[in-house]
């Protein structure tokens, strides 16, 4: 019969329990949405880093805070030796002027010290070692879907979202059909922000009829003339280009000489995509800036900027 590992609690040995897939699925915690979370205590053991913030995620979906992983510590094998996941609103909080009391926010930092820390143990199971359960805010469990870790939109709707936009039909209109079908607001796991977010990164990766073809064929030509031209193209879920990244010989070669200080930044070039242009740039030995690298990306989260510094580091 098979079983998965799924830690709720320990049990007197410190060993990882045991869930039955076949009989005991609806009495997990981790698995059956409707049960009650036990609280976090230190010795509970998990199998996995996913595991305790799936399960620290629910918790916190239940008392009513939302959580985020602040740090982590990855030994020199590359495996993780430990991690911390905090409330959301763990920090020093903003400036007053750089708040805006108009647009209250239930992430706002108030330095929280609610948080859990686990470490791995010999067996590779992670144990948490620490938990501070105080928050020194009010917790607001009627709000949860607010919270940036509860906010998700699935891949049917924003294939619908994506659709109804190419023809024409506006986002507060393609919002508002999404609340009706779902029976209101509270139903949803997203507002009107996140669906025209999500347009406009999706209008960056639609490119006019032959664009993505002649980058292409651009970069092709320009490996062929030179062959330390590198270039790499990162493609969606739909084969749509993502993301690119490029660097030509004469780039690669001051990087090999004036690589000792590199800056990065990232602006908005005034194209129709509004895609941002990341370059990679040295100083020469006469004080000039020179170009290491360029890139084009779809958005600034942090998934892209990993993509982007992975790529060219290659």
């Amino acid at each position: 019969m098979a079983a998965i590992s799924v830690p709720l609690q320990p049990c007197k040995q410190g060993c990882v329990m045991e869930i039955n897939a076949e009989h005991d699925r609806d009495n997990s915690p981790l698995l059956n949405e409707n049960e009650e979370i036990e609280e976090p205590k230190q010795g509970m053991i998990f199998s996995s880093k996913e595991d305790i913030y799936a399960y620290y995620k629910r918790y916190a979906n239940q008392i009513g805070f939302s959580v985020a992983l602040r740090s982590q510590h990855v030994g020199v094998n590359g495996e993780l030796k430990y991690f911390v996941i905090e409330c959301s609103r763990a920090g020093k909080k903003k400036s007053k002027s750089e708040l805006n009391p108009l647009k209250p926010s239930l992430s706002a930092k108030v330095d929280c010290k609610a948080r859990l820390r686990a470490i791995l143990q010999k067996d590779e199971t992670f144990m948490i070692s620490k938990v501070v359960l105080e928050h020194n805010h009010e917790l607001i469990s009627s709000d949860i879907r607010h919270f940036k870790c509860n906010k998700r939109i699935n891949t049917p709707t924003k294939r619908r979202l994506e659709l109804n936009d190419q023809a024409g039909i506006g986002v507060s209109r393609n919002f508002t059909s999404l609340v009706v079908e779902a029976g209101g607001y509270e139903h949803l796991s997203f507002d009107e922000k996140d669906c025209r977010n999500y347009i406009e990164k999706a209008r960056r990766l639609r490119l006019g009829e032959g664009d993505a073809e002649s980058i292409r064929n651009y970069f092709l030509r320009m490996q062929r003339e030179n062959s330390n031209f590198f270039y790499i193209i990162d493609f969606d879920d739909n084969c749509r280009i993502k993301n690119l990244f490029w660097a030509d010989s004469r780039s690669r070669s001051s990087y090999e000489v004036f690589g000792d200080v590199v800056s990065f930044d990232t602006t908005y070039l005034t194209n129709k995509y509004d895609m941002p242009f990341a370059p990679f740039v040295g100083v020469n030995h006469h004080g000039q800036s020179i170009l290491l690298g360029c890139g084009l990306l779809s958005s600034e989260d942090t998934d892209t900027f990993v993509w982007l510094f992975k790529s060219w580091l290659l």
